[in-house]
């Protein structure tokens, strides 16, 4: 049904001229900026609630069925707020990108409708999981938990393998600037870019999802909270985005030599080579102008030795293609950068744990650990949303990749900054309400049947 709506504002809003192509730009990246991050839990917060309940029933330990329930309540929390950030961005796509979804419709149709299935079936079977803690029996319930997983996998594997296609964009002719011969699988499925982006994503959600959980009770151990229950909560997300984040460094490096074939200009505005050279050097932070990296600090020969693992492999420059068909270099810089440093510093933090963990068989005990577990909460976040501005602001000028330009998508509809403005405050409205749902559910007493203790104890747990 969405798909129908979107398709009928596509028709409705033909493109014209538009004088408000940057507010269109920002409209849809502030709707990505606040859903994105409700995505990486819709991946990864299921599999870790019902991972929690599979403890509980190996163990018969009360103290995981506590956390599992608390946590579901959590989990239908953020996917109530995430139906209302995806309807917005569905809306969107028709609105502001009318002539993208009306020329190209047919191609990636498809997706969005099994987009649009997974999302019922989630929805069906939380209702499920919620209401059946205390009427269903324990194995039957475990097993409603899976529906909910695998949902999410393939609703965010629709989104993300339309985004793959539109920087690979494959699977259909074009004919007097019309689609024909469509091969939707082939289109969705085909293309090189998806296998690196959906492994990115997904381990990017486990990373997310763990350090933003783990965060939470690192502020109340700072607060001096810390019973076996708030132990016990902590390790199993820290746990979690601690084996994820080194593997996204190696993900990343993926990516990267993914990006380097396909989309040389990209790879040229991420590290700033104007003039194509043999053996490029990378630059560590600076400022991209007059084709080169000022302030910066050099590395030499390694972008030629990171995209293409050669000494002196030839990186092609900005200056290979017109000026109006690069991307603002420093913004798609700041972006990369940002989220590798930040990427980093959370492997090293992630690293840190599990050396501690498996040689002393305890939690870490710095309070210097402990506040910096609270900032990377926030901090996997902005890594996160850096990520996605380098990959699409990257592919500009174009929306399809070399075939259809961001100028041409856009709507003529006037009124973009009333829209705009409008958007933001209910954004701001949206956020006021998830954190008194959240402070509420983090103020609620324990359900349970047993003592957990809260004063501190020796942290074996």
């Amino acid at each position: 049904m969405a798909a129908a709506v979107t398709s009928l504002m596509a028709t409705a809003l033909p493109p014209v001229h538009q004088t408000y192509l940057l507010e269109a730009r920002q409209m849809q990246a502030l709707s990505f900026a606040v859903h994105i991050p409700l995505v990486c839990f819709g991946i990864a917060f299921p599999a870790m609630v019902l991972f929690v309940e599979w403890l509980y029933h190996r163990s018969g330990d009360e103290l995981y069925l506590t956390l599992a329930r608390r946590w579901t309540k959590v989990m239908a929390a953020l996917f109530a707020v995430g139906v209302i950030t995806g309807t917005i961005l569905s809306f969107e796509m028709g609105l502001l990108w009318p002539n993208f979804t009306a020329t190209f419709g047919s191609v990636f149709g498809l997706g969005f409708a099994i987009e649009g299935f997974s999302f019922f079936m989630e929805a069906i079977f939380i209702g499920i999981y919620i209401y059946g803690w205390d009427r269903l029996s324990r194995r039957a319930h475990l097993l409603s938990g899976i529906p909910i997983v695998l949902s999410g996998f393939t609703g965010s594997l629709m989104v993300i393998a339309v985004n793959a296609w539109m920087n690979h964009p494959g699977g259909f002719a074009l004919s007097n600037g019309k689609v024909v011969h469509v091969r939707p699988l082939s289109a969705l499925f085909g293309n090189s870019f998806l296998w690196h982006e959906l492994v990115h994503m997904y381990v990017a959600g486990y990373i997310v999802m763990g350090f933003v959980v783990a965060g939470a009770y690192a502020v109340g151990r700072l607060r001096g909270r810390w019973g076996r229950y708030e132990r016990t909560a902590l390790t199993i997300p820290l746990t979690i985005a601690a084996l994820a984040a080194p593997v996204q460094l190696l993900v990343g490096d993926w990516a990267g030599r993914e990006v380097a074939r396909l989309q040389p200009t990209k790879l040229a505005a991420l590290e700033g080579v104007g003039p194509t050279e043999k053996g490029a050097a990378l630059h560590i932070l600076g400022w991209y102008t007059d084709g080169k990296v000022k302030f910066g600090i050099p590395i030499p020969h390694g972008l030629s030795v990171l995209a293409y693992h050669s000494w002196n492999a030839t990186v092609q420059g900005l200056y290979a293609v017109p000026a109006s068909d690069r991307p603002p270099v420093n913004v798609v810089r700041f972006a990369f950068q940002t989220m590798v440093g930040i990427g980093t510093l959370l492997a090293l933090l992630g690293i840190v744990f599990l050396v501690v963990r498996v040689r002393r068989r305890r939690l870490p005990e710095s309070r210097w650990f402990y506040g910096a577990l609270a900032l990377a909460g926030p901090a996997s976040v902005v890594a996160l949303i850096c990520g996605w501005v380098t990959t699409e602001v990257g592919r500009q000028p174009w929306v399809v990749y070399h075939v259809m330009r961001t100028s041409q998508a856009v709507t003529g509809a006037g009124g973009l900054p009333v829209g705009y403005a409008t958007l933001a405050l209910a954004y701001v409205a949206v956020a006021i309400g998830v954190v008194w749902i959240l402070r509420r559910l983090a103020a609620a007493p324990l359900e349970t049947r047993e003592p957990m203790g809260t004063q501190p104890q020796p942290a074996g747990t």
